[in-house]
């Protein structure tokens, strides 16, 4: 690891309070977010007493000591509402899993502190400084801009390897074995996994589509947002992660279809599939053997082996969970499965299956309905017949995100404060929203011009 790490590591949170004095506070956020997620190392400090000093803590500590120096007055309008309980929910519930476990109180305010720090700073943040539909398009748009600084990167390691964490910072942040695939090279650039890069450029690509489709942006640093869009599905194509793939393809034809139909179906249909999932997979009432022969037959017999495996995997440690099946087992590994020699003989791959086993029920359902809630109010509050319109759009494509995001947490454990800032901010939108669908009332901060609105896709 090279000296320079360290640098800046703990040069970071300056770095931040810099941001703010030079930029307003919402730039500032978004800079701060983007350029640490996107730059800086896969390290983390363990603190005694505290959660891990990582990027994204830091970047979290630099955010709030550069609003209170600079921007106190946000952070003072923020109040607390029903909205926010399934985030506190999950911020708190490993508490009671280790004092259910024995691990005592002061682990539990450990974890718990852990927790809100990955979890719930990036959601509260989202609250206080994209509460409103222009400041969704801003984050959407820092979106598309980190992936199209992104692109010459990844493609520089699709044809090199991944050697950019490397070079910059001395180490690799994973393993090189699992950077081969479709005979080329995955890359990784400065995340923590392919995986993860892959869902990141996915989300910058769907951004940039749905932006061009709605016109939101007709340019981008003078690149018309079509050539943009086309990058951007390219290069995350180019990524070599299935299924982020998978989920681009999906999240597209979503788009298309609402914006055909007007109608609220497609998002409702994405949304059920973890709705679905979640509750016959814990419970075991669904085994996935079909889905198996499905893709053993259709798509690849080495997808159907790596997805038996993932299957048989989950169905074995949701058994362990259902013993405890309300607060879990807590974060000590007593959550896997061992055989009689004392070896753990599992493995786990999705977020879902190691969020019940280690805070059972309440934290399963707890995370869930804090990444899906923010749909949910798009679904209530904005009508599909205005999802096209440039001021709209925005929330709704960080909403589909969401969505996908909680598909891809069946399959990956890949945790991306990203998102929890964009479902801060759309949660944020809930006070002011006053749409009905039958009195033709709009939402308070949509123009009159609105009303009639058609869309450019039919």
């Amino acid at each position: 690891m090279s000296p320079f790490v360290h640098i800046v590591m703990f040069g970071w949170i300056p770095v931040v309070i810099g941001l703010f004095s030079r930029l307003k506070p919402r730039h500032a956020v978004i800079a701060s977010f983007l350029i640490a997620w996107l730059f800086l190392p896969n390290v983390s400090y363990p603190l005694p007493g505290f959660p891990d000093y990582d990027k994204m803590s830091a970047t979290c500590w630099g955010i709030f000591i550069a609003a209170a120096i600079f921007d106190m007055e946000s952070f003072k309008r923020l109040r607390l509402r029903a909205i926010d309980i399934p985030m506190i929910i999950w911020c708190i519930c490993p508490i009671f899993s280790s004092v259910n476990n024995g691990y005592g109180l002061y682990d539990g305010i450990a974890v718990s502190f852990r927790q809100t720090v990955t979890w719930g700073f990036p959601y509260f943040i989202g609250r206080i400084y994209f509460n409103d539909l222009q400041g969704l398009k801003d984050f959407a748009m820092g979106i598309i801009i980190g992936g199209m600084i992104y692109v010459p990167l990844c493609l520089w390691e699709s044809r090199m390897s991944p050697q950019l964490h490397y070079s910059v910072y001395g180490f690799y942040q994973h393993s090189f074995a699992q950077t081969y695939r479709w005979g080329g090279w995955r890359p990784m650039v400065f995340m923590s996994h392919g995986l993860m890069l892959g869902v990141w450029m996915m989300s910058a690509a769907l951004t940039g589509v749905w932006f061009w489709m709605t016109g939101v942006v007709k340019k981008l640093g003078g690149i018309p947002m079509s050539i943009v869009a086309a990058v951007l599905v390219f290069t995350s194509v180019w990524c070599r992660s299935t299924a982020a793939i998978g989920l681009l393809f999906l999240g597209i034809a979503v788009l298309v279809m609402s914006e055909r139909f007007r109608k609220p179906i497609f998002i409702i249909c994405l949304i059920a599939i973890p709705l679905f999932y979640l509750p016959t997979r814990a419970t075991g009432i669904w085994t996935g053997e079909n889905l198996v022969s499905f893709v053993a037959e259709n798509i690849s017999p080495d997808r159907a082996d790596s997805l038996s495996f993932r299957l048989h995997n989950e169905n074995i440690l949701a058994e362990k969970a259902l013993q405890k099946p309300v607060f879990g087992w807590a974060t000590w590994g007593k959550a896997r499965v061992y055989d009689d020699q004392g070896q753990d003989i599992s493995i786990t791959d999705g977020l879902w299956i190691i969020t019940f086993g280690n805070h059972g029920l309440v934290g399963l359902m707890s995370l869930t309905m804090a990444v899906l809630m923010p749909v949910f109010i798009l679904l209530r509050y904005y009508p599909a017949r205005y999802w096209g319109h440039p001021e709209v759009a925005p929330a709704v494509v960080l909403s589909l995100l969401l969505g996908l995001y909680m598909v891809d947490n069946l399959l990956n454990a890949m945790i991306n404060p990203i998102f929890m800032v964009a479902a801060g901010g759309i949660t944020g939108l809930l006070p002011q929203s006053v749409a009905d669908e039958e009195t033709e009332e709009m939402p308070d901060d949509l123009p009159e011009r609105i009303i009639g609105y058609t869309p450019r896709f039919l």
